[in-house]
């Protein structure tokens, strides 16, 4: 398995995770020292491999090193808190 590396997007509030030319993301909107969550997208030639995942736990660890407020408005978001 190739090492894939997640894309913090700061300016459009996402994670990006690009596999074989596909665009996995998490969508989060910050205000203040708050979080939201708000949507997961993982394309269908990449579903059920864990790309969801990996993308949620790496947004996870980057607000809680960032001392953040989490919220999730995303369903899939809310499974991990």
């Amino acid at each position: 398995m190739t090492q894939e590396t997640i894309r913090h997007q700061d300016d459009q509030q996402k994670f990006v995770l690009s596999i074989a030319g596909h665009d996995a993301v998490l969508e989060y909107q910050r205000q203040g020292d708050k979080v939201d969550f708000v949507r997961t997208f993982v394309p269908d030639e990449l579903r059920g491999q864990g790309v969801a995942g990996r993308l949620v736990r790496h947004g996870l660890a980057w607000a809680k090193s960032q001392q953040l407020a989490i919220t999730a408005s995303c369903w899939y978001v809310q499974k991990f808190l």
